[in-house]
C-alpha cells in the first residue's frame, strides 16, 4: 500500500472510526436494561454520530478548498506522520475496517465491554492527534481538537462506570 494519502482518504478513515464507535455503543446498549449505563452508551453513540458529521464537513470543506493533494504536515522531516497513517491503513496500529460490534457475543462482562470501549477511544485519540497536524486552522483544526477533548471525556465516563463495578 502506498504511504501517500489525500485529505479525502484521511477523513474517510476518521469517519469510519466514528461509525464503528457509534455502532459498538448501540449494540452494547441493546443488551443492557434501561439504566444510567444504558443511557451513557446511547449518549456516547450519539456523540460519535456528531463526530462523524464533523469529519465529513471538514473533508467536504477541504475538497472545496482544493486541499485534496498529498497530506503532509507543516514540519515532518522524518515522514513519521505519513508512516503512521500507513500503519493504520494497513491495520498494524488498529484496523478501522474491523467492526468491533460484530465481535460481541453478548457473553462479555460489563468490565470487558468497558475495557474494549476505553481501548477504542484511545485508538481514536491517537489517530486524531495525527491527522490534526494535516488540517489548516481555517479548515477545522480546532474542530478536531474539540473532538479529541470529547473522546478524552468519553474515557473519563467509561472509567467512572468501570470503577463503579468494583
Amino acid at each position: 500500500m502506498r504511504s501517500i494519502f489525500n485529505a479525502d482518504e484521511v477523513f474517510e478513515m476518521a469517519e469510519q472510526i466514528e461509525r464503528n464507535g457509534a455502532k459498538f455503543y448501540r449494540k452494547v446498549a441493546e443488551g443492557i436494561p434501561e439504566s444510567s449505563t444504558h443511557q451513557l452508551l446511547i449518549m456516547l453513540a450519539e456523540m460519535e454520530d456528531e463526530h462523524e458529521k464533523t469529519f465529513a464537513t471538514i473533508r467536504e470543506d477541504m475538497l472545496k478548498q482544493g486541499q485534496v493533494s498529498t497530506v503532509s504536515p507543516v514540519f515532518d522531516p522524518d515522514n513519521q506522520a505519513a508512516l503512521y497513517l500507513k500503519a493504520i491503513a494497513d491495520g498494524r496500529v488498529f484496523d478501522i475496517r474491523v467492526d468491533t460490534s460484530e465481535r460481541l457475543t453478548g457473553k462479555e462482562t460489563m468490565e470487558e465491554v468497558l475495557q474494549t470501549a476505553i481501548g477504542l477511544e484511545k485508538d481514536s485519540i491517537v489517530f486524531y492527534l495525527g491527522i490534526k497536524e494535516f488540517v489548516p486552522e481555517k479548515l477545522g483544526a480546532d474542530k478536531i481538537e474539540d473532538i479529541i477533548k470529547e473522546e478524552m471525556a468519553h474515557i473519563t465516563y467509561l472509567n467512572k462506570e468501570l470503577a463503579a463495578l468494583d
